[in-house]
């Protein structure tokens, strides 16, 4: 019967042969190459209470950092995930050990939010290595796309466009900014930057008269301002703040110089955060762009698609809006009762 049995198997298609009794217990000797893709067993895909997920924070230089942050861990908790949380302090090489320390704890995956762009291929191609897949958080990597799974977070570039598009029609088209930095080699830094400047190109009248690092920082802001106003003055009409918490440092310096933030300087910054929405309510920010920190939900559904084997896309952006003085105070305490940082 045995014999009976592989003899059919050798002439009839697969799914014949598996309706024969002696041959459905014996392996096919086909190859995989020639046998229809089969989706994962669900048995064996793994599900958030499996998880164990590394996250390397920069630090908590914002209060859109501390969002963040708490986006990420709120989430975990939610979903039972096994969350392993590392702030690095502003620092690059904390950052590193982090990671590093995370291999050798064999995580499922590690999010990243970079400090900066460059200084990582080598701790990248450790993990990718020892198996463990790399998400970015917010930041790129200036790293070969093989090291990492997928990137979430901004558009920097597009944010920087949309606060000068925001700035000339504030100011007519004819401005004297002043530009406060973020950190130094940061890609929302460079790219705001850049962007910035792109669409400047086509405002002859818009001129930036002085530009320096703020580091992000809410004391740095207004360190950093006092000195454009020392150096420039009453020349300075508008100020582009790559944060919110840079424009909020420079809303006070501008204060003790005896100008008015808002109505002297222009003011367009970039986060959203509820101290923004003070601000514009206050008549201090003209406006805000936004760059929503809240991105743990998402990063963690991510983290479970990629240990599961799921095909992702390189580059998940987020979505996102900007907000003006010009709104009225009542619409934006409206929409401040909603907002979650």
């Amino acid at each position: 019967m045995m014999n009976f049995s592989r003899a059919v198997c050798s002439t009839m298609t697969v799914m014949m042969c598996l309706m024969v009794a002696g041959c459905s217990n014996q392996p096919l000797a086909t190859s995989a190459a020639h046998l229809p893709s089969r989706a994962p067993d669900a048995r064996s895909k793994k599900t958030y209470q499996d998880l164990i997920v590394g996250y390397v924070q920069l630090g908590a230089e914002s209060e859109w950092r501390t969002a963040n942050t708490d986006s990420v861990k709120e989430a975990a908790a939610q979903l039972g995930v096994e969350l392993r949380f590392s702030d690095a302090q502003q620092k690059q090489e904390n950052q590193i050990s982090a990671i590093r320390a995370l291999i050798a704890q064999q995580v499922d995956v590690i999010g990243v939010a970079p400090l900066i762009e460059t200084g990582w291929d080598d701790v990248f191609k450790e993990a990718q290595d020892a198996g463990i897949p790399i998400i970015l958080v917010d930041r790129r990597a200036d790293v070969s796309p093989s090291l990492y799974v997928t990137l979430m977070g901004s558009d920097f570039l597009e944010e920087g466009r949309n606060a000068a598009r925001i700035m000339s029609t504030l100011t007519d088209g004819h401005a004297n900014i002043v530009e406060l930095q973020g950190t130094r080699g940061s890609a929302p830094a460079n790219d705001r930057y850049a962007g910035f400047r792109e669409v400047l190109k086509d405002y002859p009248g818009m001129k930036i008269i002085d530009s320096e690092d703020g580091n992000f920082t809410v004391a740095k802001g207004k360190e950093v301002m006092r000195a454009f106003l020392k150096a420039h003055g009453k020349n300075i009409t508008a100020l582009f703040a790559h944060n919110d918490d840079m424009a909020l440092g420079a809303i006070k310096a501008i204060e003790e110089y005896g100008l008015r933030p808002g109505v002297d300087i222009q003011i367009v910054s970039v986060d959203a955060t509820r101290g923004a929405f003070e601000a514009m309510i206050a008549g201090k920010l003209n406006a805000t762009v936004e760059c929503n920190p809240l991105l743990g939900p998402d990063f963690l559904e991510l983290a479970l698609k990629v240990v599961n084997g799921e095909s992702i896309p390189k580059w998940i952006p987020s979505q996102e809006s900007q907000f003006f003085a010009s709104q009225g105070a009542d619409q934006l305490k409206q929409i401040l009762a909603t907002r979650k940082y």
